[in-house]
């Protein structure tokens, strides 16, 4: 298991640390962030000639990676470092589906890492006097429009969910399209964070909200939470479990059984996911009423541009828009029609 606290060289582990401690991004997120600044790394050192050119990037070490080295990075080397990325980066390399070239929002991922690094040299460490990566830009990512269940999908859904863990399982599917949580979230709740009809989440950046539970989630909860208390818990803590080993559910065990029961209600689990179903949440009660500035707080949304692209899903509503306007009823006038009009002011 990485651990950028031994595995990253001191100029990346403060930058991680900074995150990490002064941030409060989550340790996910900082070993991400070390994930793609290792790699940069590694390429740099390849494409510098500082070592053997047919070494395998996996192999070379960056713990020589030191502030000569980091000051003397510049755009061109991160442009070149995006041509391998996007050409030559093996994906899935062990897997049956393995292939070259990063999609554009994993580069545009690795591209934040280096910018973020380059930014904290520049004005929290103050090691270096100008920002090279300033005017580093981003790949182009495509606006895609989020996959989402309608209703009677969603119903389906919930009346599909059976088998030996069907109260956890449709407690959890039940937050997901009532609540619209991320997986991270979900997994991460503890039963304490259940409080009567709210709900605490800890969301991106160990960021704290509180969601109200309507009626469904909260007979969902009393269900599970009635099973759930004649179990022996190894995790005391943790709100959902697996039945197996006691311990808190994992993110693969989620995506599993999301997986399991869209297959089962004859909907196409190669097309949605755990995360579709958050997207579920936010249109269906965007379609209800709920005004875009609300569903920012419901969903956890640090800007309210993340959470305008769900007021672009519902056709029905842009239809009924464009109805609405008072000039959608006004056509243009044939020659007849102003031939007969010229003739009877003639008349």
């Amino acid at each position: 298991m990485t651990d950028y606290r031994t595995d990253a060289p001191p100029i990346l582990r403060d930058f991680l640390v900074y995150h990490e401690t002064i941030q409060g991004h989550s340790r996910r997120t900082v070993d991400e962030y070390f994930l793609d600044l290792r790699n940069f790394f590694r390429f740099l050192k390849l494409d510098k000639g500082r070592v053997a050119r047919n070494t395998p990037l996996d192999q070379i070490s960056i713990d020589d990676v030191d502030l000569e080295l980091v000051g003397s990075v510049t755009l061109s080397d991160v442009y070149s470092y995006m041509n391998y990325l996007s050409r030559d980066r093996i994906v899935h390399p062990n897997s049956p589906d393995a292939h070259s070239g990063l999609s554009a929002p994993a580069r545009a991922r690795k591209v934040a890492a280096i910018r973020s690094f380059y930014k904290y040299l520049t004005n929290k460490a103050k090691l270096i006097s100008e920002n090279p990566m300033q005017d580093l830009d981003s790949p182009h990512l495509r606006k895609s429009l989020p996959r989402y269940l309608d209703l009677e999908e969603s119903v389906s859904l919930l009346d599909h969910v059976d088998g030996a863990n069907q109260a956890r399982d449709y407690c959890i599917l039940t937050l997901f399209l009532n609540c619209g949580l991320r997986i991270s979230e979900l997994v991460g709740l503890n039963v304490t964070d259940v409080r009567g009809n709210q709900l605490r989440v800890l969301g991106k950046g160990n960021k704290e909200r509180m969601l109200f539970l309507n009626e469904a989630c909260q007979s969902a909860l009393e269900d599970w939470l009635t099973e759930r208390s004649m179990l022996t818990l190894v995790d005391q803590n943790a709100l959902f479990v697996t039945l197996q080993n006691r311990r808190r559910i994992s993110r693969a065990a989620v995506h599993k059984l999301v997986k399991k029961h869209l297959a089962a209600a004859g909907l196409d689990s190669t097309q949605y996911s755990a995360h579709k179903l958050r997207h579920t949440a936010a249109t269906l009660m965007l379609q209800n009423g709920v005004d875009v500035r609300t569903l920012q707080e419901v969903l956890g949304h640090d800007h309210l541009n993340t959470t305008q692209i769900y007021t672009h899903v519902d056709n029905d509503d842009l239809r009924t828009a464009a109805r609405a306007n008072p000039l959608g009823k006004v056509k243009k006038r044939g020659k007849l029609e102003e031939n007969k009009e010229n003739e009877g002011e003639k008349m």
